[in-house]
């Protein structure tokens, strides 16, 4: 039998819409409260760092610790959710996340931050792997695009307020706040969470886990992640040597951790590749424009989140707009549109790299910036998950986010290896702490060529997504169509 979608005049579809508005509360929450903890910590970085005098190497990981667990464990948790439900360790991912910001806060040195900014990424991987799902499963086709629009949309939120709230908490509370203020937010949304949501029946028969996949996609990653921020080349060649062997792996695999069959579809291997360069591209630019203002400027942890607003106005505007405007243009058009917006800001802020820019030109290109990344955000993701099929997308958007999430790492990592790597090796922790702008003319100048070179690389990366957007045009009408990957 063919389901058919339920019209507004139906009986049945405003009670189905109210409760996917319900759902959508809750898996709003856990964007909200994933998307406020990283750009606060993206500001305040600084503070943390001069708290335990960290090294450059300790620096990078505390931000890379949490993107390395989150991502190399996403498809992980889709598979074991098919085993325990959506419900259940979407749940679970609230509480995990919840403790390990409380302890984060409680750390008595770096090394075990770091520890546990890696037990907050495993309980941000099961929420995220699990909320566009549920999601998707809650709202009538016709109006998903509104549904991601107000998803991604409380993203703009969280990191409109979120660089605000940072460096106003590090600057009066102190840096162990920034991970204390998720504890309510967490504790709420779980008690929401468990109120609100329905048990989702298991999709399919129960699917084994690929093991040796999740180690070797955790072992290849580490290794990108180190290479792209230390520079190191021997990290680099263990991680060109991993890729046959993680290909070879999962060519035996039953249910591998990632599916290339996937790649045989043009419109889906596009779109992935397109999230990948724009999460590259766009991720990093709150911390980068956090540690400009911070190093280059000499502003405090406060001025550095107001000064990294535009960013969040731009998304904050962006995702709901394209969300209402993709009932009409479409959601291809609404990624390319949102790609283009991503390149011409990135433009700007590469034109504009310098100490005594005006900050109207730097408010520009990070609005622009903004604006296309939640434009192309709620467009790529609805492209990609509104025309599959129930049994292919919990495995189609396992692969979405993995490539995203791949992206924000190597995002952070890319960043900050290019910034520090134009300054002398014994001045590289002074750009973590924010205060190299207090010594010499000569270093100031030495970093503001580090934030031409990264702005550069960004800008590329930019153009190359949007060339990505521009070749996952579906060939004809009725949404992606998708090989059976199961």
């Amino acid at each position: 039998m063919v389901s058919v979608p339920l019209e507004p005049d139906m009986p049945d579809y405003a009670p189905a819409l109210r409760y996917a508005w319900r759902v959508c509360s809750v898996t709003s929450l856990g964007m909200l409260l994933i998307g406020m903890s990283g750009s606060t910590l993206n500001v305040a970085l600084p503070a943390v760092v001069r708290h335990f005098d960290a090294g450059p190497l300790a620096s990078n990981w505390i931000l890379l610790a949490y993107m390395l667990t989150n991502t190399a464990t996403l498809v992980f948790f889709g598979r074991v959710s098919d085993l325990l439900g959506k419900r259940e360790v979407y749940l679970v991912g609230f509480a995990l996340f919840t403790a390990g910001s409380l302890l984060s806060g409680l750390a008595p040195d770096v090394g075990l931050l770091i520890a546990l900014r890696a037990v907050q990424g495993l309980g941000a991987a099961m929420i995220i792997a699990n909320g566009t799902l549920i999601l998707t499963d809650a709202f009538p086709p016709d109006r998903l695009s509104q549904g991601m629009g107000f998803y991604f949309g409380v993203l703009s939120v969280a990191q409109l307020a979120g660089p605000t709230l940072g460096g106003l908490i590090a600057d009066t509370l102190g840096w162990r706040w920034i991970f204390w203020i998720n504890v309510p937010a967490g504790l709420f949304a779980l008690l929401w969470g468990m109120f609100t949501l329905r048990r989702l029946p298991v999709s399919g028969p129960r699917q084994s886990l690929d093991g040796a996949g999740n180690l070797i996609v955790f072992a290849a990653l580490s290794a990108t992640l180190f290479a792209v921020s230390e520079g190191s080349l021997i990290a680099g060649l263990i991680a060109l040597a991993l890729v046959p062997v993680l290909v070879a792996a999962e060519r035996r695999a039953v249910n591998p951790v990632l599916n290339f069959r996937l790649l045989s579809e043009r419109v889906l291997l596009m779109a992935n590749l397109a999230t990948l360069c724009n999460a590259v591209a766009r991720a990093s630019l709150i911390l980068l424009a956090g540690l400009y203002f911070q190093t280059a400027r000499g502003a405090d942890a406060l001025a550095a989140g107001l000064g990294v607003l535009p960013v969040a106005l731009g998304m904050g505007l962006g995702s709901p707009v394209s969300g209402t405007l993709g009932r009409r243009v479409g959601p291809y058009a609404l990624a390319l549109g949102g790609s283009v917006l991503c390149v011409a800001g990135l433009l700007i802020l590469l034109l504009g790299s310098g100490p005594a820019t005006p900050y109207w030109i730097l408010a520009a290109g990070l609005f622009m910036t903004g604006c296309g990344s939640g434009t192309f955000l709620t467009g790529n993701t609805t492209q990609v998950m509104s025309g599959l099929p129930a049994e292919n997308m919990g495995v189609v958007n396992a692969f979405r986010l993995m490539a995203m999430n791949t992206g924000v790492a190597v995002s952070v990592a890319l960043t900050l290896g290019i910034l520090t790597s134009a300054v002398s090796p014994e001045l590289r922790s002074q750009v973590y702490a924010g205060t190299l702008s207090r010594l010499s003319p000569v270093a100031l100048d030495q970093l503001m060529t580090g934030f031409w070179r990264t702005y550069a690389v960004l800008f590329g990366l930019a153009v190359l997504g949007t060339v990505f957007s521009a070749l996952a045009r579906a060939p004809r009408r009725g949404g992606t169509v998708v090989p059976d990957v199961s």
